[in-house]
């Protein structure tokens, strides 16, 4: 009998419907110093990640290719685009997050740049996971707000979030993106990931000011199924042996 092969929405699908968290580690080729990527993987392979995303608000760098290549040789996870615009479309990963900005109303984030992206996708073999972007606010101004040219939601307003990932739902997005930002002071209010999980039913991702493996839990018993680090890792790459070693301290 063949083995049945799931598409990375599928496998996240999956995970959700089994109750398995999961967590991506989010590189920002920016950051990255290609001499030190040999490291970084292996860090990443020692730790509980099950994703790795890569892109940022905006890549100025010209490694995209060889960080992804780099990625596939050594290791088993599958790397997913995360882009900010059609110029982080790179046919060597596994899939992309296709974004739309659902808490802003700049048409550049909410539909152009997707035209944009549109047929350079088409000539590539990328899973294509259509995403609602939803920005909340976070305590400061966000590279995403800076660049996007638009206001997140309201921390308070839980109704409005509600309603915006419903949106995305009813619009067809495989997966909703509560994001705080990059460097963000405060996290996704843990109220509203758990009203948002508990009112839609496809998958949730939070990403954007998660510092520690409190956090981490913190957003899964709320009912995220993925949580996403970025910051942290990349400000202190031994990051998941701390997590690790917290765990292995609490099991004891």
């Amino acid at each position: 009998m063949q083995k049945q092969i799931f598409t990375i929405r599928q496998q996240i699908l999956e995970a959700k419907k089994k109750g398995q968290k999961l967590l991506a580690v989010l590189l920002d080729p920016d950051k990255i110093v290609l001499e030190n990527v040999g490291q970084l993987i292996e860090k990443i392979n020692q730790s509980p990640a099950t994703h790795i995303f890569v892109g940022g608000s905006i890549v100025q760098t010209n490694i995209l290719e060889e960080l992804i290549s780099a990625l596939k040789q050594k290791t088993s996870l599958p790397v997913v685009l995360f882009p900010g615009d059609p110029s982080q479309i790179s046919s060597k990963a596994d899939a992309i997050l296709f974004l739309s900005l659902l808490s802003g109303r700049n048409p550049d984030y909410l539909i152009e740049y997707q035209v944009q992206a549109a047929p350079i996708l088409k000539k590539t073999k990328l899973e294509v996971i259509s995403t609602g972007y939803i920005l909340i606010e976070s305590g400061s101004e966000t590279a995403v707000e800076r660049v996007s040219k638009t206001k997140p939601l309201k921390r308070d307003d839980l109704n409005l979030a509600l309603a915006t990932a419903q949106a995305g739902e009813m619009l067809g997005n495989h997966i909703i993106y509560l994001e705080a930002g990059s460097g963000a002071r405060q996290a996704v209010p843990l109220e509203m990931i758990e009203m948002i999980a508990q009112n839609i039913e496809i998958p949730v991702i939070v990403g954007g000011g998660i510092v520690d493996l409190h956090g981490i839990q913190n957003a899964y018993n709320a009912g995220a199924d993925l949580v996403v680090i970025g910051t942290a890792f990349e400000n202190n790459s031994h990051f998941f042996e701390s997590v690790l070693a917290t765990q292995n301290g609490l099991n004891d």
